[in-house]
């Protein structure tokens, strides 16, 4: 069950935001086995200028599609994450037409602990996940 963050600048439309959604989804369901349904997302658009990523010294150029994908998950291997990012690419590219140098992911690991889907309990502690 990841908990994803996809942040983008202001301007697309809501289809396009959807196609993103969508890949990104689609991803969690094949690389990390999320199960069918299980889908929390957060999409936040902000205005042009208030997403400053650089290319941090390796030559990536980017533009103002630029999208910026947090992955919150339990136990995924290096392996799984690294099929994530080349999988997020390239079907945000195969579905956009996202440059490149237009897409970051992190990945941001936590434990059975660090999650509650309601009701003030810890369901994976408590045996209901």
């Amino acid at each position: 069950m990841p908990l994803v963050r996809i942040d983008l600048q202001q301007g697309r439309s809501a289809i396009e935001v959807r196609a993103i959604a969508d890949a990104v989804q689609d991803v969690m369901l094949a690389v990390f086995a999320a199960p069918v349904g299980d889908r929390y997302q957060i999409i936040t658009e902000h205005p042009r200028g208030h997403l400053i990523a650089e290319g941090s010294g390796i030559g990536i150029e980017r533009s103002d599609e630029l999208v910026i994908i947090q992955v919150f998950h339990q136990g995924r291997t290096t392996e799984q994450k690294t099929a994530a990012y080349a999988g997020l690419f390239r079907i945000l590219a195969e579905r956009t037409g996202l440059a490149s140098g237009d897409l970051i992911v992190s990945m941001v690991e936590n434990t059975k602990e660090d999650w509650s889907f309601g009701a003030g309990r810890a369901q994976f502690l408590t045996g209901e996940l």
